[in-house]
């Protein structure tokens, strides 16, 4: 042990070595040297050349039925040479070989959630204390082991636990005795369960990352100050910055081995300086005073989120004061789309790499994956390269393939509930093996994992071989389908549910993240957008919507033509049965999918033409639609619990999925039946209307409150001068909205400070914000459900009225509603130019509409009606 850093982890590898090689007659020689490089006093430059990077290793034996010479570059390094020299046993024999490796990424998670799929009473989103009662896995060791075996055998070196705030379960602080969240005998639990996680990890070479939120506080804590738990536009005060300070020191001083991922933005207002005071006069002092009291002088990793924060800002000011430090960025937002990353987030992937610290890419949520099975190793070695060559990263952080929010187990509709650890082993040992090395050729690679298919399922190579072509052709379907036709790259789309017509011809109307088609997705076009270039016969550029139908149908049809003549296996039988089953539902998704959008497309022309054939036409292929989707219902209702684990207000696509509605193909097939019914009779109504004017909107009634400041009043309408500080006027309104209260802003201090109203009111009221259409800095950002958590808690991430009102030399605007039950209130409107246009019965506006102030064509959102009281 002499030189050596790490001794549990040198004599775990060891152990290993010695408990398999005694199992084995194949070893003659019986001598296997191993040592770190630390305990080499020489060796020739061309072995040492091989050790200059951590975790890499050297095997080799010089002579026939010599000694194998074993020598990592560290503990990590013996311990991968060990696992390879056993994978790879006929280097036990007698012949000389010499091998050298390592890892192309240095940090390789995996990340495990100790969240859940609703809220705990009384708490908000991500605040979850570690108890029996909501984690009972958490307290069990057996459990832990096999994941942490698991991860060892796929040689991750890191593994992350989400949650809001973990502090007030895992440390007592005696400045804030009242601050801990758990009982006595849940904190010793946890204090015990925590310490065996992070010595077992240590062994096996994993860092154990906690990640946490900010600025989250400890319910105890947050009702003892007369706070909330979670407020994004929070003012940083002493009391706040002192008591997580502290946690974090004393989390630091007592868990070695532990390292933190911060998420700086969402729970706190993001971009500015209030992200970087944060980072550099909070977390990182906690740290370091953390590491004073252990009296260590190995500074732990610090993973820096760049979501909803300015992350270049914030590292530049963070590396003079510690250098551990890692940057975080999502890979393809919350979805996997694309092997081909491009634009402007492809930009801040590079400028994070650029920094000079490793940045990672996060497989973020798989919104877009789940419940099906997932495993193209194909499609994620083509991503693990683009992270290389197009990100230019060298860390990877791989979430679990689908139910995130109900770890450890899966949708599946069975007995006695599937393990994702077990049933998503493909995704996990794919993403390991080509963070490890992602330059392998493709033969050599569907070699391998028809291999390991036989092997686990017990069939022929043959057989083996066709399904990975299936499971590599259903890996195309679902990327396809969100980066062509989808909303946004975040968990508030559930796209294996399917999407409203609405969706698919109108995405701005539900605020579509423009970012999912100009950076996760090849260059090409959305529906819309398709449709308009045929009607100026422009010519079309990249991956257009009418080439994915097609192609998605046609990877489907491949691929259950490959499972039709598979033999049957002899080992994990039903896990078999399963896997076919999936294949079989991604081409009736693909079906329903590919006959929508040509429906969409054929309809949209209506818009151009004003003729009703257009419209019928679209009638064959929104029917055939909805008949997949009932054989898809047929299938599902056997085979699976939910679509999506994420089952809060957050999710909002196709349908809202409030308390845990809306999360299955049963709850949706009516839906869309009711849709094609719609249609029908919108059809048949525009046919007898023949050209009969629309109705106006009825004229929206101010509604009074009681406000606790002094506010300006104005009345809203054209030539309203809405600025104490400027000579700007309101040129275009809706004719409904004329006649509202509108307040006075005075935009200078809007920009720099945000509005704070407080008010009371008798009845439940909306209050109307106006936000620009421009992501210009100078402008409030609109609430994004993408970047903030908390963005729908008024329930104001929709766009009620879009295309409102202008201002002149402005953008049109969009106003989104603010809902407040009667009492006492109070709303924070984060900085930047915004508006506030009136106060109205919570009643009103409950439906989003386009007023189209600029005349630019109807949306044609009327054609397909309600469903119980939702707009479709």
């Amino acid at each position: 042990m002499e030189g050596i850093v790490n001794q549990d982890r040198f004599q775990y590898a060891i152990d290993l070595l010695q408990k398999e090689v005694s199992k084995s007659n194949s070893i003659n020689n019986g001598r296997i040297e191993v040592s770190t490089l630390t305990q080499k006093k020489s060796l020739p430059d061309s072995i040492r050349g091989k050790l200059v990077e951590k975790e890499h290793f050297v095997l080799y034996r010089t002579n026939e039925n010599g000694p194998i010479s074993l020598i990592g570059a560290d503990e990590s390094g013996v311990l991968y040479g060990c696992m390879a020299l056993l994978v790879h046993r006929e280097w036990l024999s007698d012949a000389p070989f010499f091998v050298a490796d390592g890892p192309k990424m240095v940090m390789r998670g995996t990340s495990i959630g100790l969240q859940k799929t609703t809220y705990l009473p009384g708490h908000d989103i991500y605040e979850y204390p570690y108890t029996p009662e909501s984690f009972p896995w958490f307290y069990n060791k057996k459990l832990w082991l096999k994941y942490l075996d698991m991860m060892a055998e796929n040689r991750y070196n890191a593994l992350y636990l989400w949650n809001g705030h973990p502090f007030s379960s895992l440390v007592k602080l005696k400045d804030y005795p009242y601050a801990i969240e758990v009982d006595e005998t849940t904190f010793k639990k946890n204090e015990e369960i925590y310490t065996f996680l992070t010595k077992e990890a240590n062994k096996r070479g994993i860092w154990i990352i906690q990640m946490f939120y900010n600025i989250i506080l400890p319910k105890p804590f947050a009702d003892r100050h007369g706070l909330k738990t979670q407020e994004r536009n929070r003012v940083i005060t002493p009391l706040i910055s002192d008591y997580t300070r502290k946690s974090i020191a004393a989390f630091v001083a007592k868990y070695p081995n532990v390292g933190l991922l911060i998420t700086l933005g969402e729970a706190m207002e993001g971009v500015g300086q209030d992200d970087i005071n944060w980072f550099t006069k909070t977390i990182i002092p906690g740290v370091q005073d953390g590491l004073h009291a252990s009296a260590t002088s190995v500074e732990p990793p610090i993973i820096l989120r760049a979501h909803d924060t300015d992350a270049p800002a914030v590292m530049k000011a963070a590396l003079p004061i510690y250098k551990n430090l890692y940057t975080m960025a999502k890979y393809n937002g919350e979805a996997l789309t694309t092997y081909t990353p491009r634009g402007k987030w492809a930009e801040l992937h590079r400028s994070l790499s650029a920094i000079g610290t490793v940045h990672i890419q996060n497989i973020h949520i798989l919104a877009n994956l789940e419940p099906f099975r997932y495993g193209s190793p194909d499609f994620i070695q083509k991503s693990v390269k683009a992270m290389h060559e197009i990100h230019h990263s060298n860390g990877i952080h791989i979430y679990p393939q689908a139910s995130y929010w109900d770890w450890p187990y899966t949708a599946d509709k069975v007995n006695n509930r599937l393990l994702q650890l077990d049933r998503d082993w493909m995704w996990y040992k794919a993403w390991a093996r080509y963070a490890w090395n992602e330059n392998r050729d493709v033969s050599q690679e569907q070699s391998y994992w028809s291999k390991e298919l036989a092997q686990y399922y017990g069939i022929s190579e043959t057989d083996a071989q066709k399904l990975l072509l299936a499971i590599e052709e259903i890996g195309e379907i679902s990327p396809k389908i969100l980066r062509r036709f989808g909303i946004t790259d975040g968990n508030r789309q559930t796209s294996s549910l399917g999407m409203l017509m609405t969706q698919l011809i109108n995405p701005y109307r539900y605020g579509l993240f423009t970012l999912l088609y100009e950076s996760e997705a090849p260059e090409g076009e959305m529906i819309v957008d398709y449709v308009e270039k045929n009607e100026r016969n422009v010519t079309h550029l990249g991956e257009t919507p009418i080439q994915v139908a097609g192609e998605i149908v046609q990877h489907g049809e491949h691929a259950v033509a490959l499972i039709s003549t598979l033999g049957k296996p002899t080992k994990n039988v039903a896990e078999f049965s399963r896997w076919l089953n999936d294949i079989r539902i991604h081409r009736l998704l693909a079906k329903h999918y590919s006959y929508k959008v040509k429906a969409a497309i054929q309809l949209l022309q209506y818009k151009y033409k004003k003729d009703l054939n257009f419209l019928r036409e679209a009638m064959p292929d929104l029917e055939q639609s909805v008949s997949e989707y009932r054989k898809l219902t047929e299938i599902t209702n056997k085979t699976y619990l939910y679509a999506n684990s994420m089952q809060t207000k957050q999710r909002k696509i196709p349908m809202r999925g409030a308390d845990a509605t809306f999360i299955h193909w049963n709850e949706m097939l009516p839906v869309f039946e009711a849709e094609l019914n719609n249609f029908k009779h919108a059809i048949d109504s525009l046919s007898r209307m023949k050209g009969a004017s629309s109705h106006s909107k009825v004229a929206l009634k101010s509604e009074q409150i009681t406000f606790l400041d002094h506010q300006q009043l104005i009345p809203l309408k054209k030539g309203a001068k809405l600025y104490a500080d400027q000579e700007l006027v309101v040129t275009h309104i809706a004719n409904e909205l004329e006649g509202l209260q509108a307040i006075q802003i005075d935009s200078e201090k809007q920009k720099l400070q945000g509005t704070h109203l407080r008010f009371k009111n008798d009845k439940p009221i909306k209050i109307l914000i106006g936000y620009f259409n421009s992501t210009d800095k100078v402008f409030a950002p609109k609430p994004v459900l993408e970047i903030d958590a908390s963005a729908n808690d008024f329930g104001q991430a929709d766009a009620k009225v879009r295309n409102a009102m202008r201002i002149q030399y402005m953008p049109m605007i969009d106003i989104h509603t603010y809902s407040f039950s009667p009492g006492a209130n109070e709303l924070k409107i984060p900085k930047g130019e915004v508006l506030i246009l009136g106060i109205v019965d919570n009643r009103e506006l409950s439906n989003p509409y386009n007023a189209d102030v600029d005349n630019q064509g109807d949306d044609l959102d009327d054609l397909f009606g309600y469903y119980q009281g939702t707009k479709l």
